[in-house]
C-alpha cells in the first residue's frame, strides 16, 4: 500500500528520468481502486524555438502519469491542457 507522499516522489523522479524538465509539480492525484492517477505540471524548453536555434523560452505542459500500487508506471501521456479536466481515468 502507497501514501500519497510516496507516489508523488515517484511520478517526480520518473519524469525527472523521462522528459527534458526539472521543474516538475504534481497538481492532481487521485486512486482508482488500487492505481493512482496523477497529473503532473512540467515546464520545459519550447521545442519550436530551439529548433530555430532562438533564445529559450519555458512552456508548461501537463502530463499523466497512470501506476501501480507497486509504484510502476502503467501508462504515461502529454495532455493537451489541464483546464475542466474532471477525472483522471
Amino acid at each position: 500500500m502507497s501514501n500519497i507522499i510516496e507516489v508523488k516522489k515517484a511520478v517526480v523522479k520518473f519524469l525527472k528520468e523521462n522528459i527534458n524538465s526539472f521543474d516538475i509539480k504534481v497538481v492532481k492525484m487521485e486512486k482508482v481502486q488500487e492505481n493512482w492517477h496523477t497529473i503532473a505540471e512540467v515546464y520545459e524548453d519550447d521545442s519550436f524555438l530551439k529548433s530555430m536555434n532562438l533564445p529559450p523560452k519555458q512552456i508548461r505542459l501537463y502530463y499523466l502519469v497512470k501506476m501501480d500500487e507497486k509504484l510502476e508506471v502503467t501508462s504515461f501521456e502529454r495532455l493537451s491542457s489541464f483546464e475542466g479536466t474532471d477525472s483522471l481515468g
